[in-house]
């Protein structure tokens, strides 16, 4: 099975990949296509999302006794870990969502973000002139409150696609380091997410990348918060690899557009995480961070 379509998929994708070099309008009029279609649709619905992400807080009687593990540095424990929240709300009500305007389907796939979920339309044929009717959407859901929301977010190794070289038919896929570069620190970022993807099927599938961020609130009587309740969603699409080294290369226009993650040193390097920032992202396209509120 591994082997079984290697040679179609390598020449298909060489072949589309040139195109999408060649064309990186088509790959960003993609991306936000399906940004804006994501924050239409979260918007039209976010009295349905409010009412089961704020569902967690009522039902602390049936695990006050159980909650989930503390995280980050020093936490002064008076509020939770939200994240599977924010995971399990936004991931399971998004692809229904999106299936009323969509085709969609998930093919199983070993490493990624939170949720992954093919999409097809004929919008999709028009906006790739009629090079595939099909996107392979990623998406990692970070819920944070207030004392986290920060204006970037931290991105694993298997979230981010990169340039894509495939060299040889044996070879397979292998991506370009980015250096994170921070103020004082940098540190190379070695993404692990082709730019786009060659189905047994030979549908040709370029990657979105997308966070959706879903930020709480905690709700306090005193000294005592009593509950977190969904403030907003930030809906951040950030650029496909292929955007990042060749085309507008945002890498070279914006140093500093992924900059040093918070591992310790002893990490495997090539799983280091690197932190996207949202204000270089708006600078780049404003449409990149939009807020739900």
């Amino acid at each position: 099975m591994y082997e079984k379509c290697r040679p179609s998929q390598f020449s298909l994708y060489k072949e589309k990949r040139q195109f999408f070099m060649d064309n990186p309008d088509t790959l960003i009029n993609l991306e936000k296509f399906v940004s804006d279609k994501t924050v239409e649709i979260l918007k039209s619905n976010i009295s349905i999302i409010r009412d089961d992400y704020d569902e967690a807080s009522y039902l602390y009687p049936f695990w006050q006794n159980y909650p989930p593990d503390e995280r980050g540095r020093s936490p002064r424990g008076d509020q939770f870990p939200w994240i599977e929240v924010g995971e399990h709300v936004l991931g399971s009500i998004l692809p229904r969502l999106l299936a009323k305007s969509f085709g969609i389907k998930d093919y199983g796939i070993p490493t990624g973000p939170d949720a992954r979920f093919i999409l097809k339309s004929n919008d999709i044929h028009c906006l790739t002139k009629g090079i595939t009717d099909s996107c392979w959407v990623f998406i990692d859901i970070k819920s944070v409150g207030p004392r986290d929301d920060a204006k970037h977010a931290v991105m694993s190794h298997n979230q981010i696609s990169g340039d894509g070289k495939w060299a040889g038919l044996k070879k397979g896929i292998i991506n370009s380091v980015i250096n994170a570069k921070g103020k004082r620190v940098t540190h190379p970022f070695y993404c692990a997410l082709p730019p786009l993807y060659i189905s047994s099927k030979n549908e040709i599938l370029p990657m979105i990348g997308m966070v959706i961020k879903p930020v709480y609130k905690m709700t306090m009587v005193g000294t005592q918060c009593i509950g977190q309740p969904l403030e907003r969603i930030d809906v951040v699409t950030i650029p496909n690899g292929i955007l990042l080294f060749y085309g507008p290369k945002y890498l070279i226009k914006y140093p500093g557009l992924f900059f040093p993650g918070k591992d310790i040193k002893s990490k495997n390097p090539k799983k280091t995480r690197a932190r996207v920032s949202f204000d270089l992202l708006m600078k780049i396209d404003q449409w990149r961070v939009q807020t739900i509120i």
